[in-house]
């Protein structure tokens, strides 16, 4: 059996929702930019996804957050994935399936990120309760080390209460000083954003490696690889660096993840519809 070879034929062959897609989302980085400095308004902040706990957020945001993105790279990689992989899906499955899928599986990411927040966050609280029950300064260095070990390390001000409180460890001021920081830190962890297309792209990504598994990529445009190989690989990094839980990279593994699942199963559900051929 012959190897099917793809290399994407051009940006004059774009098809009518990648293009459209490229555009909105190059427009609504352009308006990130424009508006924080010239009004002063943080578009991440009103169409970011916010944990549904937070006062920040809202409904539509689950649609909103796939078109911003945190800065050239994060934008250049998404659109140049979307780009890479989807002109062909496009063009086999139409325009009206192919965008069904790519809101899906954007919403099935931001879902599932929702979810992992909420395993966290409700650990947190959990954990925030129990300090209540017994407030101590050992407790408060204890929950904040487990909890937010970056913020431990570089906020001075949570080092200064510290050590402030340390001083006079029997004054009930601090307790109560304590709960609110504690209560702050939460509602900090809440009110981070997440952004980008990545979630649907990952389930473009599925999608092309599922439609077409035995095509060859060419990554760096230098060494071949087929489109199976590739999703299998990226699937094992996203789901090892998920479970790593390194707060450092500032990347929701798990909602890439949710891209590839959602499309993983809407994909079944349309081949259990229109046969073996989709």
């Amino acid at each position: 059996m012959m190897t099917q070879q793809y290399s994407p034929a051009g940006f004059s062959l774009l098809p009518p929702v990648v293009k459209n897609l490229l555009i909105i989302n190059g427009l609504f980085f352009l308006a990130t930019i424009s508006f924080q400095s010239t009004f002063g308004i943080d578009l991440e902040n009103l169409l970011g996804l916010h944990y549904f706990q937070s006062e920040l957020f809202r409904p539509f945001q689950y649609i909103t957050y796939m078109f911003l993105h945190a800065n050239v790279s994060h934008i250049f990689f998404n659109m140049f994935a979307l780009w890479m992989f989807g002109y062909l899906l496009e063009n086999v499955w139409g325009p009206k399936r192919f965008l069904t899928y790519y809101m899906i599986t954007g919403i099935g990411a931001a879902l599932v990120q929702t979810f992992v927040n909420w395993l966290d966050i409700s650990s947190i609280q959990a954990a925030a309760e129990a300090y209540q029950n017994a407030p101590s300064i050992d407790a408060f260095i204890a929950f904040v080390r487990n909890h937010y070990p970056n913020y431990y390390e570089a906020e001075g001000t949570i080092l200064q209460f510290i050590q402030t409180w340390n001083l006079d460890k029997t004054n009930p001021a601090y307790l109560n000083q304590s709960v609110e920081y504690i209560g702050q830190l939460i509602r900090m962890q809440m009110d981070v954003p997440t952004i980008g297309a990545s979630g649907a792209v990952y389930g473009i990504l599925l999608a092309f490696g599922m439609m077409f598994p035995n095509m060859l990529v060419f990554i760096y445009f230098l060494f071949p690889i087929k489109a199976k190989w590739i999703v299998i690989l990226y699937g094992v990094i996203e789901l090892v660096s998920g479970l790593s839980s390194n707060p450092n990279d500032n990347v929701a593994h798990f909602a890439h993840l949710g891209g590839m699942i959602f499309g993983f199963f809407l994909i079944l559900y349309w081949r259990k519809k229109a046969g073996p051929l989709l």
